[in-house]
C-alpha cells in the first residue's frame, strides 16, 4: 500500500439500479485509493460498470452503500468529468464553452477571462478562442472539454474514454497531449479506456474490473520511466505489462 497522500479513498462501494424487473447490481464492493498527482487507468469488459463508477465519484449517481472520501479541500471542487463525446454547446464559442462552469459559479468577468485564458494556453488552443464547435477537429473539441473540466481547478480529473471516437493516430497524439496537460496541471487522473496499450503507456497504475457486478480483479503498478516516448511501446517491459492486462481481461470476458 502506497504511503503517498491520498486524493481519494473508496471503500466497499455498491451501486444498484432499480428496474422494472428487479434490482440490477452494478458495483459490488469496489475499494481503492488514488494517490495525489497519480495517473490511473481503469480497464474492464464493456458494460461492466466503469462509467457508472466514474459518475458515482463525480456525484452524478448516489451509491447504494459504501464510502467515498476526498482529500480535505474547503470550498474546492473535488472532481471534473470528461465524457467520451465533448458535448460542447454549438451556440457558444470555444472560449465561451470553457467559461460556462465559471459563469454558473458566479465569478466576476475579469476572473473568468483570466482563468479561461490560462486553460486555453494549457491545452494548446491559442488563436482558436472565437472558433465555433463545428469548426474544431475531434481532438481539438476534446481538448476544449478537458479545459472546461479543469477550469474550476478540481482535485481529480475523471475521463470516460475521452479518445474513443478518434482514429488510432489522433488517439496516440491526444495521449501525448493529455500527459503534457497532466504534468503541467498537477492533477490526479482516473481514466476509463478500452485500450490496453493506451493504459500502459499513460498510467502509473491500472485497475481491472470484472464483469457486472463489478469488483477489482487486478491492481497493476506500471513501473515504466517518465517521460514516455513512442518507442517504449516496443520494449519487453511494456509488452510484459500489456500481456498481464490482456490475460486479466481475457479471463473476465470468458467468465
Amino acid at each position: 500500500m502506497s504511503s503517498s497522500p491520498k486524493a481519494l479513498q473508496v471503500r466497499d462501494l455498491h451501486v444498484d439500479f432499480i428496474e422494472e424487473d428487479g434490482s440490477l447490481e452494478v458495483l459490488d464492493g469496489i475499494s481503492f485509493d488514488l494517490d495525489e498527482g497519480a495517473f490511473t487507468c481503469l480497464l474492464g469488459p464493456s458494460g461492466g460498470g466503469k462509467s457508472t463508477l466514474l459518475r458515482t465519484l463525480a456525484g452524478l449517481i448516489t451509491p447504494t452503500s459504501g464510502e467515498i472520501s476526498f482529500a480535505a479541500r474547503p470550498g474546492g471542487v473535488n472532481t471534473g468529468l470528461v465524457f467520451q463525446k465533448p458535448n460542447l454547446m454549438p451556440w457558444r464559442s470555444l472560449q465561451a464553452n470553457i467559461a460556462l462552469p465559471l459563469e454558473i459559479e458566479g465569478l466576476s468577468s475579469p476572473e473568468i477571462s483570466e482563468r479561461v485564458a490560462k486553460m486555453i494556453s494549457l491545452v494548446g488552443l491559442q488563436g482558436f478562442e472565437r472558433s465555433w464547435p463545428h469548426e474544431l477537429s475531434g481532438g481539438m473539441a476534446q481538448r476544449v472539454a478537458i479545459a472546461r473540466s479543469l477550469v474550476q481547478d478540481p482535485e481529480i480529473l475523471l475521463l470516460d474514454e475521452p479518445f474513443g471516437q478518434l482514429d488510432e493516430l489522433n488517439r496516440e497524439r491526444m495521449g501525448f497531449e493529455l500527459l503534457r496537460v497532466w504534468s503541467e496541471a498537477h492533477k490526479t487522473v482516473l481514466m476509463v479506456t478500452h485500450s490496453i496499450q493506451e493504459a500502459v503507456f499513460l498510467a502509473d497504475r491500472v485497475l481491472v474490473i470484472t464483469r457486472r457486478p463489478a469488483r477489482i480483479s487486478l491492481d497493476l503498478p506500471i513501473n515504466l520511466p517518465r517521460p514516455r516516448q513512442p518507442e517504449l511501446r516496443y520494449t519487453p517491459a511494456f509488452m510484459e505489462l500489456a500481456g498481464r492486462l490482456h490475460a486479466a481481461l481475457f479471463r473476465e470476458s470468458n467468465t
